[in-house]
Parts: C-alpha cells; structure tokens; sequence
C-alpha cells in the first residue's frame, strides 16, 4: 500500500491519495483545485475508486467540484462514490456560504453521496479501509483505518489512519468553530489511545506522525487510566 500527501488551498489541507500494488486507490479529502492531483493519478497510472471525507469544513471537501469536472462528471452524479460520516452529511449538502466566500471557493453542496458509520468497512482493491467515528471537531468526523491485505498475508502489519482534523501532531483540532464540543473530541481521543504506538498518523494539515508518538508528546493527549 502506497500514500502521497498534496497540502492544498488555503489553510494547506492535506489530501491524500493512497493506492495498492494492482494501481488500485482512492482519495482522502479533496482540498481546492485538484489539477496536480489527476496529473499525478495518470503519471502512476492509478485507478481512483472513491473519495472519502474525514469531515464536512470547507477546506476538506471543496475540491470535490474540480475533482468531479477533472473527470468529466458533476456534483449531481459523481463519477465515483463520495462517502462521509453521517454526522456531516448536512455539511456537505449546504456548505457556509461566507466560509465559501472567504476561501474563494466555489463549492455550492451536493446531494448524491454515502454516508458512513462507525465499524462499516470499505474495500478498494487489496485495501480495507474501516470506519472509526471521532466526532468533537465536527459532529461528524470520522477516522479511516485502511490495511493492505497483501501486507497482511505476508506477516506485515502497514495500516494507515487517516485522522482528519481530529488528531495531529503535536495537537488536535479546534473545537470553537460551530457545532464543536471538547467533550466529545476528548471521550474520541480516548478512543484513538486504544490504537497500537506504531500505527502511522495522517492528520488533515501539518506532518505525518504515529500514535506512539502523540501518547509521549501531544499536550492533549488523555490520561492512560481513562
């Protein structure tokens, strides 16, 4: 299993676009224009298969219009699946204008899209990709554990947890923008705190980082006995 990271737009989101042996992929969080994106999708000859949004902000979804018009398709029907948490699904149905406005972005909302809940699992070629809800940031936030079972087979453990705006290094995200809640994104720290050290971190902005290393380090962090 492969993964490059592209910071893109504004606020330098992270998108990802992780694929298997066979060419098979798919794309984390499409952030403002995707033209670098599908130059590097042809060049490794990579077959997309899904988007998948880790929460419904603005910086994390607003490229899907360029994705979407990349492919010769449109927001009403997408050439591929889009998946989000359920929590987000209004999010991204009525995107905020003025954040809209602020970023130069020209992301009016779309209808046709899946919605994901904790425990589902989707697969993409030799890839699994689990669903972890992580709410606090926004209602909806979730986490996507993907595994290779092609690693698997050969005794290796390789997963990567693509974290959103929920966990990053050395922080985690905000929660004072509209429907936020610190409780709740503390109660889902809790739960990422169960994962093992070695799993590799891909938050939604700034640099690539394990479990092990926010249990030593992030400020944020839960207290073992919880």
């Amino acid at each position: 299993m492969h993964c490059k990271r592209f910071p893109l737009g504004t606020l330098w989101t992270n998108t990802y676009v992780a694929w298997d042996e066979s060419g098979v992929g798919f794309i984390v969080d499409p952030a403002e224009d995707m033209k670098e994106i599908l130059s590097f999708v042809r060049e490794k000859n990579i077959s997309i298969k899904a988007v998948l949004l880790t929460h419904g902000h603005l910086d994390h979804v607003g490229g899907l219009k360029s994705w979407m018009s990349l492919q010769h398709s449109n927001l009403r029907n997408p050439a591929m699946p889009v998946y989000i948490g359920a929590g987000d699904a209004v999010m991204l149905r009525f995107p905020d204008g003025n954040t809209a406005k602020w970023m130069e972005c020209d992301f009016e909302g779309m209808e046709s899209f899946s919605t994901v809940k904790d425990g589902d699992t989707l697969s993409f070629g030799e890839m699994n990709v689990s669903v972890l809800e992580t709410p606090g940031h926004t209602p909806g936030c979730v986490c996507y554990l993907a595994s290779s079972e092609a690693c698997v087979e050969k005794g290796e453990d390789l997963r990567l947890l693509f974290s959103g705006d929920t966990l990053f290094a050395r922080s985690v995200g905000r929660t004072d923008l509209p429907r936020g809640d610190s409780e709740t994104l503390h109660r889902s720290l809790v739960r990422l705190a169960s994962l093992p050290d070695d799993l590799r971190v891909l938050p939604g902005h700034g640099p690539e980082t394990t479990i092990g290393m926010e249990r030593a380090h992030n400020p944020f962090w839960p207290e073992e006995e919880e």
